[in-house]
């Protein structure tokens, strides 16, 4: 028997100066489907994390409110853990940065720095607001982008033209907190010299802990070489004051990821667990975090530095994924284009969101667009017309026919055994975090089960006197196979698994009983699982979302009358270009959209990236049949566009000659589904 794996799981830290919102729940998700997946194979997990309590924006906002920012973080906090509850997330500790406990262990990992010459003082120069009396932090400085002149723009990025910057570079600065513009005043830092540790984060970051992507964006910056990092705030700040000093307290980024640990010693001193044999080098005991990729230089560089510093463990595995866009506008808190967690819990069933999240998620940095004609198309044909189809059609002949028992055996034991032969192949998914690749072999699977129930055809059997063994045997096949599928989801759907394991009378949180079916076994009434989702469903959704979901118009770019015919030219610049994000793409099969004169409907299988549709107007050029299976290019990154006939999720390249006529292009042999094309 295998001994059980401890794996210690957490996911970012949601920061208490708001609520959350959908592009958490796509981290928080993505975590509780491994974490319960691992649970379901028998190793002992524990799920930790905690609220990023600390920072400037609190401190601000908390003043605003007429309230101190320990009511506001505590208010926050409670109406986080009622969402995440509701979301069914596992975790078995939610804490907060803002506690003793982490106190205690920033200054470990602090006075272990000092102890190896890790830690130097500089004074540097900031912008400081005379009018408030304190240093501005980038993101409450406002100006001029450097770069293109657009107004308005934070003081480290543009969002016109994405141009990065030091606040120092902006144009006619202003302080967001009183109006009054800045100035430059000298303060004393103090910085962890990165380039301490910089061997051994190389030799750690290419160990297999980290995504290749991820690992070949950091060879870049120590290509750059690792600057000195500053984990410097002056006051006022609402964080842990650094020891020894007055006026210094520590960056919100050197407390909020030792928050993990911090939410797990909570556990250890609960449970008697030795928090020091799971964080000791060498320890059996596994770290795994999951985050987005827009912190992966503090969890992949800072954190690790800060671990081994302390003496810890390093991370067995960092996980980073793409940002959420909603019908294919991107979410930004600061415009609002975001929908409320709480909004989609007054709505619609959570599990709906998880199975869909589920079913685009692979274990790479690709955006996931939550479009709502494809959310609706995919729960009502995979969840209700799939899979919750198999029980409902065959619960009432156990009842009616078999008195509430299955039968003492299969009819097709076989067909069970090549579906329990299929066990490895979904674990392998789940455990490379390859969740659409599952959920795909997991409905072709369904498709089989309900086509073995229609060529069998139970309800016609039931009316011939002398064969009620016989459609009883069947509901049981169909019965046991459903058993199969709810357990391989149960970490992806778990409330409508609890409600299938009280139906079938039985568990289905653990991977290791797949192999025997249920013969001669009484189950309960059936219940729906799971209702079909409408349109006027997800359009109540997006009218409480209103605001968050209208589209604002991009920010004027500043020029003159040159600039502006470049701009009306055909020329584009080579960093617009490089934004085109072009995959190889398997058809897996192409049909004919009916009514549509031009259009061929495609399914293309981009790998890791997961399937996609896409409508090509190539029709009569190509015989569909001729199309299955090749490979073909596309781009990946395009906006969907909902068209009259469906929602298209991309555009494959084609060629035309001087008549018009399409030619598809393709890649050279060996290539694969969801190589990049550079």
């Amino acid at each position: 028997m295998t001994t059980p794996r401890r794996i210690l799981v957490t996911a970012a830290l949601p920061y208490a100066n708001g609520s959350i919102h959908m592009g958490h729940m796509l981290e928080y998700i993505q975590t509780d489907i491994w974490a319960r997946f691992q649970r379901a194979k028998g190793h002992d997990v524990v799920f930790a994390w905690a609220d990023d309590a600390h920072g400037t924006p609190i401190m601000l906002r908390a003043e605003k409110e007429g309230i101190t920012p320990e009511q506001l973080i505590e208010r926050m906090h409670a109406e986080h853990l009622k969402d995440f509850e509701d979301f069914a997330l596992s975790f078995d500790n939610f804490s907060s940065t803002h506690t003793d406990t982490n106190r205690k262990l920033v200054e470990r990992i602090w006075s272990s720095l000092k102890d190896r010459d890790a830690v130097r003082t500089e004074t540097i120069e900031q912008y400081y607001d005379t009018e408030r009396e304190m240093f501005l932090p980038d993101r409450f400085i406002k100006g001029s982008c450097p770069r293109c002149g657009a107004e308005d723009q934070y003081g480290d990025s543009c969002e016109a033209c994405g141009a990065t910057y030091d606040p120092t570079e902006l144009l006619d600065p202003r302080s967001v907190v009183s109006g009054t513009t800045p100035v430059m005043k000298k303060t004393e830092h103090y910085f962890v010299t990165l380039s301490a540790f910089s061997d051994s984060l190389r030799e750690w970051m290419r160990s297999g802990a980290l995504q290749d992507e991820v690992a070949n964006k950091l060879d870049e910056w120590f290509t750059d070489g690792l600057r000195d990092w500053d984990v410097t705030r002056d006051k006022p700040y609402f964080g842990f004051r650094i020891p020894n000093t007055d006026d210094k307290f520590f960056y919100v980024w050197m407390d909020a990821p030792v928050g993990y640990l911090a939410s797990f010693m909570e556990l250890c001193e609960r449970h008697d667990w030795d928090f020091e044999d799971w964080l000791r080098p060498g320890s059996n005991a596994e770290m795994h975090h999951f985050i987005g990729k827009d912190i992966i230089y503090f969890h992949c560089l800072f954190w690790p530095a800060m671990l081994e510093g302390a003496g810890f463990k390093r991370p067995d595995g960092v996980y980073a994924h793409g940002f959420l866009t909603v019908n294919g506008t991107k979410m930004s808190k600061s415009r609002g284009t975001f929908i409320m967690a709480r909004t989609w819990l007054e709505h619609l069933h959570p599990d709906y969101l998880r199975y869909y999240f589920a079913a685009k998620l692979g274990s790479g940095l690709v955006d996931i667009d939550l479009n709502f004609e494809d959310f609706r198309y995919r729960v009502n044909s995979d969840l209700v017309g799939k899979l919750v189809n198999i029980a409902s059609r065959s619960a009432g002949f156990i009842h009616k026919l078999g008195g509430g028992k299955l039968a003492s055996e299969l009819p097709d034991p076989e067909l069970h055994q090549r579906f329990v032969g299929e066990h490895l192949a979904v674990i392998d998914d789940f455990e490379n975090r390859n969740y659409h690749a599952a959920i795909r072999r997991i409905m072709a699977l369904a498709d089989e089960a309900n086509a073995y129930i229609n060529d069998r055809e139970p309800w016609k059997l039931a009316k011939e006197a002398g064969r009620e063994e016989e459609v009883v045997a069947i509901c049981t096949q169909a019965l046991n196979l459903f058993r199969l599928l709810m357990t391989w989801l149960s970490p992806v759907i778990p409330l409508t698994a609890e409600k299938a394991a009280e139906f079938l009378n039985t568990r289905l949180d653990d991977f290791s009983l797949v192999g025997d079916p249920l013969l001669d076994h009484e189950i309960r009434k059936f219940k729906p699982l799971l209702q079909r989702v409408e349109e006027k469903h997800t359009d109540a959704l997006i009218e409480a979302s209103r605001e968050s979901l209208e589209e604002t118009e991009a920010p004027a770019r500043a020029g003159n009358n040159k600039q502006k015919e470049e701009d009306a030219s055909n020329m584009i610049q080579f960093d617009d270009f490089m934004k085109v994000e072009l995959r190889v793409a398997r058809i897996e099969k192409a049909e004919e959209v009916e009514g549509a004169d031009k259009l061929l409907r495609l399914q293309l299988d981009l790998g890791e990236m997961g399937n996609r549709q896409v409508l090509a107007g190539i029709r009569g050029h190509y015989d569909p049949a001729d199309l299955d299976g090749r490979l073909t290019m596309v781009v990946a990154n395009l906006e969907p566009r909902k068209m009259r006939f469906g929602v298209s999720e991309g555009m494959v390249l084609a060629a035309s000659g001087e008549d018009g006529r399409p030619f598809l292009l393709s890649p050279d042999s060996g290539a694969k589904p969801g190589m990049r094309i550079k």
